[in-house]
């Protein structure tokens, strides 16, 4: 596990060069719930096994961590009502990326190095993606309100 934490940035026009051309890609927009959440999770992981990650490898277990992570996020931080979250999944050559979208523009996560006090909760999913992603930020989300998180692992 990477013990590196990177803080989330604004975006920066060109940052997402990396994945312009994907391979593979899946998208589609989920009801901002509990059960979308889970539903987003879960095709992830099947998308992820059709491109050739199997169920239980280290990619396609670490990617759905990863969305389950931001599509959790997305519905308890980002949720607007009547508003669904989006998912895009893009596989490039060397880098496999997850994008969460919501419509909530305003709070805009932040990570710092220390855990969540005492018992609480919650307040760990961000320490989580950075520990497992290769790199991740947050982006002001392209042509609607909102925000983007993002995460990329690279292929070994």
């Amino acid at each position: 596990m990477n013990s590196r934490i990177s803080t989330p940035r604004v975006h920066t026009p060109g940052a997402e060069a990396e994945t312009a051309h994907p391979l593979h890609e899946f998208a589609m927009a989920f009801t901002s719930s509990p059960r979308g959440a889970r539903l987003a999770r879960r095709l992830a992981s099947h998308r992820l096994d059709t491109w050739g990650h199997p169920y239980g490898g280290r990619v396609n277990e670490t990617l759905t961590l990863i969305t389950a992570e931001l599509a959790a996020n997305a519905v308890r931080h980002g949720h607007v009502a009547g508003r669904d979250f989006h998912v895009r999944l893009t596989h490039a050559t060397g880098t496999v990326r997850v994008e969460v979208s919501d419509t909530r523009t305003e709070r805009v996560p932040v990570l710092t190095d220390a855990e969540p006090p005492g018992d609480a909760e919650s307040g760990r999913g961000l320490l989580i993606v950075a520990g497992l992603a290769t790199r991740w930020e947050v982006a002001r989300r392209d042509g609607a309100p909102g925000k983007t998180v993002w995460a990329e692992l690279r292929l070994a």
